[in-house]
């Protein structure tokens, strides 16, 4: 039964990833490529912003060490 709700929280937490990849595609491709076209040096600057908020915003979201969403507590074969 655990296994089913850390198979659901995997699920929902690819999810919520997926999204927010989409979101900053979406920003690089409607924000960041027409001003690499104008000025490339600060428009890159601008996409490695957007990236590091969504390399944040996934650690803040990552479950703690050791409650198995990095595979700690599986059995080994």
């Amino acid at each position: 039964m655990g296994n089913e709700r850390w198979e659901e929280q995997l699920r929902s937490g690819a999810a919520r990833a997926e999204e927010e990849v989409r979101r900053v595609v979406a920003y690089i491709n409607d924000e960041v490529v027409p001003d690499i076209r104008r000025n490339g040096s600060v428009a890159l600057r601008a996409a490695a912003e957007e990236l590091r908020k969504l390399a944040e915003r996934m650690e803040e979201k990552r479950p703690p060490a050791g409650t198995g969403a990095a595979g700690g507590d599986q059995p080994k074969p």
